[in-house]
């Protein structure tokens, strides 16, 4: 989007990151946001904000996993839901599906996926996976599905709710679903 911040483009009116916390807030007990710009914008929703550190890790560009290494070090429960803030449409019942399955599967992290497509950053992980995800960061890795899938796993279907994963990415995405949107 130009070097936009993503978080702060507006849809009907308010920021992608209002839609995304009004989603969130019914599902969760605590928010935290992950952002490295903006940051007295992403103050004034007085949640807390994060910024990525690269202190600990080696190579110029950590992406997704620096945001999840921050949320699994700062939340105060046991378990930690990511989703990105250019997805507005995200499901109502995200949290409940993705806890479900992970504790009826025994697993460490639940993903959520849609026509058979996998949906890595909107996770619910236990914060127990962390040491696992510093050392992969420590040894350079930085592709989320590839350190999730060697966790204990588990993919969790939302094609009921296709609709929920939509990043806008341009312009013109956010274009589509505000006129999608105006005339639902």
């Amino acid at each position: 989007m130009g070097g936009v911040d993503k978080g702060l483009v507006r849809l009907q009116q308010k920021p992608l990151i209002q839609h995304v916390i009004e989603r969130l807030r019914p599902q969760v007990n605590e928010i935290l946001v992950n952002a490295n710009r903006e940051i007295a914008q992403y103050q004034a929703f007085n949640y807390a904000v994060l910024q990525d550190t690269h202190d600990d890790f080696t190579g110029p560009y950590i992406g997704p996993l620096a945001g999840l290494s921050l949320g699994l070090q700062h939340a105060k429960h046991d378990y930690l839901l990511t989703v990105p803030c250019d997805s507005p449409l995200l499901p109502h019942d995200l949290t409940h599906r993705l806890l479900s399955s992970l504790i009826a599967h025994q697993a460490d992290i639940a993903v959520a996926s849609s026509e058979g497509h996998a949906h890595p950053v909107f996770c619910l992980c236990k914060k127990s996976v962390l040491p696992s995800l510093t050392t992969y960061l420590a040894n350079g890795e930085r592709r989320v599905s590839a350190w999730q899938k060697g966790q204990m796993y588990i993919e969790v279907d939302f094609s009921d709710c296709y609709d929920g994963f939509v990043n806008l990415n341009s312009f013109e995405d956010l274009a589509a679903l505000e006129l999608k949107l105006h005339h639902a």
